[in-house]
Parts: structure tokens; sequence; C-alpha cells
């Protein structure tokens, strides 16, 4: 608005001529209207005229229908333009009865949003003059009779309305439980006063929005903020816009877009949307309030309230203070609603995940120039489980990143933009491993290669199988990808588990199992539960090192703890069941896993002890091409004579490397003997001359 409306202010011309008709009626019956200590003190001529004179409103108290002040004459009364030019009373030109309507009036509106009678109107009306006239602050101080007090006080306020300071309908209306005061339209100072000694005042923010003035509310930056709809429409928007209802609760599974459905569908039902970060409204010392004053924002701009993510902490009051207006609540989160949270029972959705063709559409939306020759975003990302905001703000990334390279939007652009929409919470339980090889660095058997390769595809490609085909219907199933690494220490299980995540454009998590088993009977589930639940808001892939420690077989019980421990093994099924991630489970000793796991498990990738020749290969990758090498290296020997694992060799490796840098020459026999010397004395195992051969001497 660009100031105050004509409407708003004809009506506060009322407001003025009420004012005038009561200070000449106090003149009339003032025994001293010349003291200039008026409002001082009590004279006990002024004491002697309150005792004659009684306390009656200034007109008389009309009939329902409830019309505050009689119509004042057409245009303005002193102080208060009629729009653009402000006139003198004695020359306004008389106007006929069909006149134009003076454009919107926003407290006609405000009172239709928050249900106010003409009786609140004017009572916000004469709270809201001296914001509009400072000259009625000495008004009111006049009327008040106390030059200290310059806001109209209840008594006051109703008299001016024409309505006896005892009548229980305007009392009523100035309760806590009324609008003017419950939604904070109105605000009623000094409880320790009388009621009708008390102060009324209009909040800056109200006054400001009917006078034109629409800054936003200060107590709610970076609490709440407007979000427009945007993209593609979500399914289900139109269903919901149309519903018309007061609360609903948009259960979001991962990938699914809660907030940007909410948007969607209040902007079907033509209002805006005011977003509001729930668990720090929550936090707040006084959180009802704060909630208050967010029914009151979306009030005054028309919009829908949309809260989240809902924790299930959040205070009683809260719930209590927002659903008690007619704002529209449209409140989301990934947990059940109970229904004690509210005396309001929800209209509750599930918001499932965008699929595939939605999300292409999204990206694709996203990024309408400036990618790279023959790249689908849609295709490149196929991995990511992400909401429509999550893409928008994954796209804005991807091409900030191609911007600082001065190159086109390309895959790696597009996979970094997506890892950055992970949320944080799982780095705190598990350590995160940014990939750095790729299948090049695999020394593998061909068949273990291809079952890994396989795990990939599975997870490229599991929205087309598992959702749009349906090839894993009902019984509560998760739409996850879970693997088996199963071999010896040191055979590559967890660098295969870097590998795929690298090559799907994921991170790797790997769980600290110190974390998660616990001694106290349940913290064990407990734990697990926090990291799959903060798993299931991460793109990334989920490695449970040395698994067999927390997924082992269930035992026949001859004690508690056979018993805890067999209910923690069928936990653990149940919620492996329904993960919607890519989990990988490693482990030395296969046999120990129950069966029940591994019949859930989509891929078991068993990792051979390398031969000869992989060690060779091994051995060959692991010094690299930027090492500088001795003539006397002979790799066919080490491959044939010492039966190493691939993290036994590599960690011979580095071991020699050291030890060439520190003698300042290049890798040698010298250096790698020593180095395999040292594995196997941390191996236990014995320096056999069948094994070292003439390279004996140098295994100290």
């Amino acid at each position: 608005m660009a100031g105050p409306s004509p409407a708003l202010l004809r009506r506060l011309q009322r407001v003025e001529l009420a004012v005038r008709a009561a200070v000449a009626r106090r003149r009339e019956t003032d025994p001293q209207p010349d003291d200039p200590f008026r409002g001082l003190y009590l004279s006990d001529e002024a004491v002697d005229a309150a005792l004659a004179a009684g306390r009656e409103p200034y007109d008389p108290w009309p009939e329902a229908p409830y019309d505050p002040w009689p119509d004042a004459p057409d245009g303005p009364a002193a102080g208060f333009p009629d729009g653009p030019e402000d006139r003198p009373a004695d020359r306004q030109p008389d106007v006929p009865a069909d006149r134009p309507p003076d454009g919107p009036d926003p407290l006609a509106a405000l009172a239709r949003a928050a249900g106010l009678t003409p009786l609140d109107e004017a009572l916000l009306l004469v709270a809201l003059a001296p914001d509009v006239d400072s000259r009625f602050e000495q008004f009111y101080g006049y009327l008040n009779d106390d030059v200290t007090r310059r806001r109209p006080s209840v008594g006051l306020a109703l008299r001016l309305c024409g309505l006896p300071e005892a009548a229980p309908a305007g009392r009523l209306r100035l309760a806590a439980s009324a609008p003017l005061v419950d939604l904070a339209l109105l605000r009623v100072d000094s409880p320790d006063r009388s009621l009708l000694s008390r102060g009324l005042w209009v909040p800056d923010r109200v006054g400001g929005w009917l006078l034109g003035a629409d800054a936003p509310e200060p107590a709610l930056v970076g609490l709440a903020e407007p979000v427009e709809a945007a993209g593609p429409e979500p399914p289900g928007a139109a269903r919901l816009g149309r519903a018309g209802t007061r609360l609903a609760y948009l259960r979001e599974r991962p990938g699914g877009s809660a907030l940007a459905l909410a948007v969607a569908a209040l902007a079907r039902a033509g209002r805006g949307a005011l977003a509001v970060d729930l668990p720090r409204l929550a936090a707040d010392p006084q959180p009802a309030e704060l909630a208050t004053v967010l029914v009151r924002e979306a009030l005054l701009t028309g919009a829908g309230l949309v809260v989240g993510p809902v924790q299930g902490g959040e205070p009683w009051a809260v719930w209590s203070r927002l659903t008690a207006g007619a704002v529209p609540v449209l409140a989301y989160g990934t947990q059940p609603w109970d229904p004690a949270w509210t005396a309001l029972a929800p209209v509750q959705v599930d918001v499932a995940p965008l699929t595939a063709d939605e999300r292409a559409a999204v990206w694709r939306a996203a990024l309408p120039g400036g990618l790279a020759d023959g790249l689908d975003p849609a295709a490149a990302t196929a991995q990511f489980v992400l909401g429509a905001p999550a893409i928008r703000r994954a796209a804005s990334v991807a091409v900030q990143l191609a911007a600082a390279s001065g190159e086109p939007v390309g895959e790696a652009h597009l996979r970094a933009g997506a890892r950055t929409q992970n949320a944080a919470g799982l780095e705190r339980l598990a350590r995160r491993i940014v990939p750095e090889v790729g299948w090049d660095d695999l020394v593998l058997p061909a068949p273990t290669l291809s079952l890994l390769r396989e795990l990939a595809g599975r997870a490229r490609h599991r929205d087309r199988v598992l959702r749009e085909w349906r090839m894993r219907p009902g019984g509560g199933r998760g739409h996850g990808v879970t693997a088996l690494f199963a071999g010896d220490s040191g055979t590559g299980k967890t660098m295969s588990a870097e590998v795929v995540a690298g090559s799907l454009g994921l991170d790797l998590y790997t769980v600290n199992l110190a974390t998660v088993v616990d001694k106290y009977v349940g913290e064990t589930e407990k734990n697990l539960e926090r990291i799959f639940g903060e798993a299931a808001g991460v793109n990334g892939v989920l490695l449970f090192d040395e698994a067999d420690a927390i997924f082992g077989k269930r035992s026949e019980v001859r004690d508690a703890h056979d018993r805890y421990a067999n209910i923690e093994s069928a936990y653990l099924l149940q919620r492996m069941e329904t993960f919607d991630g890519l989990a990988v489970l490693a482990t030395n000793l296969r046999a120990n896993l129950d069966e029940a796991f591994t019949r859930r498990l989509d891929v078991v990738v068993d990792f051979p002890v390398p031969d000869e020749a992989a060690r060779r290969a091994l051995w060959d990758r692991c010094l690299g091409d930027r090492v500088p090498r001795a003539a006397d290296v002979d790799l066919d020997f080490l491959a044939g004579a010492f039966e190493l694992a691939g993290g036994h060799i590599r960690s011979a490796a580095v071991t020699a490397g050291y030890l060439a840098a520190g003698a300042g020459r290049p890798v040698g026999m010298a250096e790698l003997i020593g180095a395999v010397g040292r594995e196997y004395r941390k191996l236990g195992r014995l320096t056999l001359e069948s094994e070292f051969g003439p390279y004996l001497g140098l295994a100290v």
C-alpha cells in the first residue's frame, strides 16, 4: 500500500467528531477550565463536579446492530485529509448519495480475516488515532484528566463508542480471549490498574499496516519468511488447496517436498505462505507470545502458516496459539502426528517422494541453460533423492561452481551441488569420507567387480524399478538398497564402498560402532535409530564396518543377555527392511551374520584373498607412478613370495616410502623387504627364509 487509504481516513474522521463532542461536553461541566495544572492534582471543585455529574457515555447507547458513531459529514474533518486534497471542512461540496467507494479499506479486510465486530473496529480506531494525528495525545490526556496518560483508557474508549463503562458488551470485547486482544491487534497495558483505567494502544506493526507502511514484523526476522510457489506444481496441491482446512499435517518421506506442497496449496487457495522455523519458535523464551505474533502477521498479509519441521517436543501452548485464529496452518515433519498436540484434529497427508519424471522436470526448470553439451541433469543425478526446493538450491550451487571454474555446468557440478543439500546431523554419528578413488583403482576379480557395478546400478535405477514398476510393493518395505561385503581384513571392502559412493557422486559415511553399542538395555537400538533416522535425510552410502558386532546371529535364550541380544537383532531386522537409503554391511566373518539379514540383502559380494597376479598389480598400484623406484625393485618376487591382502600391501608400500624418504634415495628392495618384515611382525607372522629367500637379512 502506498499510504493510508481514503476509506480508513474517512472512518477516523468519525473518531475526531466523537472526541470533539466529548471535549465540548467536558468543558460545559468543568469547574476550572483555565487551571494550568489540570491533571496534576484533584481540587475540591473537581471532586464535587465528578460526584454531581456521574459517568455517562458521550452518546446514547445505540441498539444492535452496533454502529458506534452517527455518519460523519462527507469530506474530512480537520487533521484527516480525504485523499490527495486536504480541504477545510467549510469548503466541502455537496456529495451525491451514489458517491463511488473510497477504495480498499484495510480495517474492513482485517475485520473479515480476524472476525472483528463493528465495536471491535471502533475500539481499534480510537486506539489508533494518536498514531495518525499526535493532537489526539493531548485530547486523550485532557479527557483522561491526566496529562501523563496520552493513550485512551478502557473507560474513555467505551464512552467514546457510546457505551457505559460497565456495559458487559464492551468489556467483553477487551477480554483476553476476545479477537482484538487474543490476536495482539490491540494491547491493554498496566494490568495492576483497574480495568477502566488501563491504557489501550495499537502495536506498531498493526498501526503501520493499517496506514500503508507494510514493513515486516521485527520479532519475526530469522524465524519466518514469505515463500512463493516456484517450479512445477506438486501433485496433490490442487486437492489440498480446495480443502479449506484450518490445520493440516504433511508427513514427509525422504525426497518429498512438504514445504513446496504446502506453499502451492496455499497459492491455490489464493493465499501467500509464511514459512516458520518451528524448532526456533519452540526454543524461544516466550514461544506462545511469538506464535501469536506469527498468527497476526499471517492475518495482516493474507497468508497461511507453513510450520515445520515438527519434532514432537514443541510446547502445547505453541500449537494452541498457532491454531487459535482463522489462519490456515500447514505443518510438516517426518514423524507421525500425535493427537495430543492440538485440540484441533488435522487433515493428514502423506507426501511421497517425487518421481523420476517430476525430479527431472524440476531440474530442467532450475537449469534452463548453460549446460555442458549432451548433459541430462536428471540422469546425472538420478541417484539423489531430493525434493523440489532442495533441487533448486542444488542447481543454484552447481551454477555458481561452474561459473567459478569458467565452465558450463557439468555432471561434477551437479553432483557437488546435490551433496550440499545433505543434512549435517549424520556427521555427528558417523565419519564422512569424500571419495577420492575410482573403478580403475580397484584390483579385484571380474565377478566381484561385476557385483559392485550392479550395486551402483541398483542405486541409480531404484526409483524406476521399485516405485514406478512396483517391484517391491506393500509390507512397509523401504525403497533402499542394501549390500553385504564379506572377506578377510584388507581385501578391499571399505575401498570398494568408497568407489561405489564415488561413482554415484555420493559421500561415504562409516558408522563408528563405539557410538552405537551400549551396555545398557535398549540404548543400542536408540543409537541405531538415530543413525538410520539421520541417514534418511542424506544422499550418501552408509557403511557398517565390522557389521557382525551388531548384526550377529540370534541364539537360544539361556539368560537375560541372550534375550536382550535377540531383541536388538530383531529390531535391526525390521529397521533394515524399512530403510530407504543405500547401506553396506562389511564383515570379516560372514558366518556370524544372521541368515535373516542375508535374505533382506540385495547384493552379497565376497572379497577373496588376492592371488599372485592380483598381488603384483596391487604392489604396482600402491607404489604408483610418482614414487621414484630403484632399479632392483622386483615386483614379481614380492607378489610370489608374500601372501598379503591388499590392505597389508598398501601399508607396506607406504612404510617403504617413509624409509626411502628418510634415507634420501628411491624406493628399493631394501626398503620394501624391510616394510614387509614390519608388516609380518604386526600380523604375528614369522619371517622365514622360505619366504624371504636372499632378502632375509633385510627383514629387520
